[in-house]
């Protein structure tokens, strides 16, 4: 039954990190100015009130891993920490100069590319570089993505003395051939080495990044994976499905052949196994791709109704307002949405001339939001209601008709005024949010998108 469910259901769609998706932003409409003020009036709402939200994105690594869509810049010259570092410094001064308070942090989370390609000193400059002009929210979470193979415990001191208390590392795959193939050779004893590392000088949440779907990639390779996985018991493991988009990410991902990836029915009993071992242990599945420890943030954000979902993914607390700094990251004021320029060069011009480096977005208009917000709902609790007839939109009749289908085969429960999806339902959740998603209904894709 599930194997005809999979069939029926396997169709490519978003992970609804947010709504409208980026292929359907409206960049004609969209401004730098028309961003500027989207940021203003959300930070004068919130920041007082729950503070707001950076994502700081380091683009930098010595070398390609070939399964990576992240936007990257391969290189062993150091010598590029400090240029780059005091751009997105001055990218936050920007934003600094349209605010009337003190910024207040709620959470910050340094991505890549290679966060700790960055020295300890550079990565602890540029903390508190950002910390210099704000103040910390009750409770704030800083955490970073850490190579295995080189974060080291000056890594981990330093960027524990600022404030961070969370890491997750990027396993992917312990099978050797798997490694080979995606250009990621990282024994089990590194990883094992730098998670202890981090629990010893005090990390509260370690957590560890699993892939299936890998080429060359078997079920045996993603239950090895998983039992060394158990073995060290990070915190929180996200447990993703391999994306294969070479004709968005380009050659980076053409070094290997599609016919060395795993089916889409071998794909999803790889996912079935995988879950199964780690609820054998104690994990809990939280929203879609992710799982947690009792004792996790992410656990007791979820039992709390305080799951939340933005560019960073599933996060334990919500800002109105996220700030994404650096090449090609995503600002979120929930109004409106902006992405900086991916180029390194486009980016340090643009900032010379002290303008913020944004080269695309989409402000929401009122049905956006109100499609925003059910979508939300669904991703995090996986039930949404339109009991607040601000949350009626008229185009709802013909998106329960959308939905009736997947009531028939047990995915969902539709209600009077509710929608709430069965745990047979869950693993389908981005199919329930595509019934909901009104622009992904009005222009279906000629070209492959997700």
């Amino acid at each position: 039954m599930l194997s005809s469910l999979v069939n029926k259901y396997n169709i490519a769609g978003p992970r609804y990190t947010s709504y409208p998706t980026v292929p359907y932003w409206n960049s004609n409409s969209f401004s730098l100015e028309n961003w500027k003020k989207s940021v203003i009036n959300s930070f004068q709402e919130s920041n007082s009130k729950e503070g707001i939200s950076l994502y700081i994105h380091l683009p930098f690594c010595e070398s390609l891993c070939t399964f990576c869509g992240c936007n990257k810049r391969i290189t062993k010259q150091h010598s590029v920490e400090s240029p780059y570092i005091n751009a997105v410094l001055k990218e936050w001064n920007l934003y600094l100069e349209l605010f009337d308070e003190k910024p207040i942090i709620k959470e910050l989370h340094l991505g890549g590319g290679t966060p700790t390609f960055f020295s300890p000193d550079n990565l602890k400059y540029l903390i508190n570089g950002i910390l210099k002009r704000s103040e910390l929210a009750e409770g704030y979470e800083f955490s970073f993505e850490g190579h295995p193979n080189n974060t080291t415990s000056e890594h981990l001191q330093a960027l524990y003395d600022v404030g961070f208390r969370r890491v997750s590392y990027g396993v992917q795959d312990y099978n050797e051939t798997v490694q080979k193939a995606i250009h990621r050779i990282q024994p089990f004893e590194n990883v094992k080495q730098a998670t202890e590392a981090a629990r010893e000088i005090g990390y509260t949440s370690v957590g560890h990044d699993i892939i299936f779907g890998l080429p060359f990639q078997k079920l045996e390779h993603v239950k090895e994976t998983i039992l060394k996985t158990k073995s060290l018991f990070p915190d929180r493991l996200a447990f993703y499905s391999y994306a294969h988009v070479p004709w968005i990410i380009g050659n980076g991902q053409r070094g290997f052949k599609d016919s060395d990836l795993p089916s889409a029915h071998i794909k999803r009993q790889q996912y079935e196994l995988g879950k199964a071992l780690l609820k054998e242990v104690g994990y809990h599945e939280i929203g879609m791709d992710h799982f947690a420890l009792p004792t996790d943030s992410l656990y007791k954000s979820l039992i709390t109704n305080k799951l939340h979902r933005n560019f960073m993914g599933y996060t334990a607390s919500k800002t109105q307002a996220m700030i994404g700094l650096g090449v090609s990251s995503i600002s979120d004021s929930w109004y409106g949405f902006s992405q900086n320029v991916k180029g390194i060069e486009s980016y340090y011009n643009l900032l010379k001339n002290n303008i913020l480096p944004v080269y695309r977005g989409h402000i929401l208009n009122e049905e956006d939001l109100i499609i925003r917000k059910h979508i939300l709902d669904l991703m995090c609790q996986f039930k949404t209601s339109w009991t607040k007839e601000n949350l009626y939109f008229k185009q709802l009749p013909e998106t329960l008709i959308r939905l009736k289908e997947m009531e028939n085969d047990g995915l969902l429960h539709i209600h009077s005024n509710s929608i709430e999806v069965t745990a047979k339902g869950q693993p389908f959740i981005r199919n329930v949010c595509m019934a909901f998603d009104l622009l992904l209904q009005r222009k279906q894709p000629n070209t492959q998108l997700f």
